[in-house]
């Protein structure tokens, strides 16, 4: 497949312009974390600096290496975007991020109300899982992919209800921090069971759901979102679809997005539930008082 990919030139596939906005937007955490810090704003810890760096790497790979072009060529290689875009890449920048600029982010003027409102834990939930579910509608998905300014302001209002998500487990602040642990874990396991619906939907429809992947014309208008329309032009008459590039039918690519989508979930979820519950754990362990000396016996 790799030499087929190669017809769409090196911009589709490795979109410099991306890698220049993901080195931009690393730069200016840099500066503001460190050169550009005021009195009593504290460096990141290396940790933190880590995780971002991190973050901004997959978000690339995500988003501007040959993985985006192929989320329009494959079903399986979308969900992997999907599964990486939302459902970790904002728990990256999250913990890169230190506190006082998260403060910052809440502070500011008629944006405060509106994330104290949408980072509570029941409307984070319910908002994220139906905006992803209604997106995956057949008619909603093939419109996103049918126009460069829909795609891009869907797929980031679901970034967006994404970070929002996962902003009740690991909020910084405070006064942000609604959930004990237990709870957190109900929620990622309620995250869980309210995805399943869209995945189920994908998995088991008995024939191709999405046209941009079944119809030569759509799946066309689809691929000008990530190949230059030059390149696009002067090779469309050399594609027939999807079918060009790989022998599997579009009905089983289909069906194995929607598991992967949900492996890849409950992997994610499964991690994260692990290490919020042995932190809870060693935490609790940590408080309890030991015996007095009288009640503890001679080794």
């Amino acid at each position: 497949m790799w030499l087929e990919l190669q017809i769409f030139g090196f911009r589709a596939l490795w979109s410099p312009y991306y890698l220049l906005f993901v080195l931009v937007l690393s730069f200016l955490y840099f500066m503001i974390t460190g050169p550009w810090r005021k009195q009593g704003e504290t460096r990141p810890e290396t940790r933190q600096q880590v995780m971002f760096y991190i973050g901004m790497a997959l978000l690339y790979t995500i988003k501007g290496s040959p993985i985006d072009l192929l989320s329009h060529i494959m079903f399986t290689a979308h969900m992997i975007q999907m599964a990486l875009y939302y459902l970790l890449f904002p728990i990256l920048i999250i913990k890169g991020i230190p506190v006082w600029i998260w403060q910052k982010v809440f502070q500011i003027r008629g944006l405060k109300s509106v994330l104290s409102l949408l980072t509570r834990p029941l409307i984070a939930l319910l908002l994220f899982n139906g905006v992803f579910s209604i997106y995956h509608m057949p008619q909603v998905f093939d419109y996103a992919k049918s126009s460069e300014w829909a795609h891009a302001l869907i797929s980031t209002g679901i970034l967006f209800t994404a970070f929002c998500m996962w902003w009740a487990v690991y909020s910084p602040l405070e006064k942000t921090d609604r959930l004990s642990p237990i709870l957190k874990i109900g929620y990622i396991f309620a995250n869980g069971v309210l995805i399943t619906p869209a995945c189920g939907l994908i998995i088991f429809a008995g024939a191709p759901i999405y046209e941009t992947y079944s119809q030569a014309g759509a799946w066309l208008q689809a691929m000008s979102l990530c190949v230059p329309t030059d390149v696009l032009a002067g090779i469309s008459n050399q594609l027939s679809g999807p079918a060009f590039f790989t022998p599997m039918p579009v009905l089983h690519d289909q069906q194995l997005g929607g598991i992967v989508m949900k492996v890849s979930q409950e992997i994610i979820f499964g991690f994260i539930i692990a290490q919020i519950f042995f932190s809870w754990f060693n935490r609790e362990r940590d408080t309890i008082d030991p015996l007095p000396s009288h009640l503890q016996t001679d080794s």
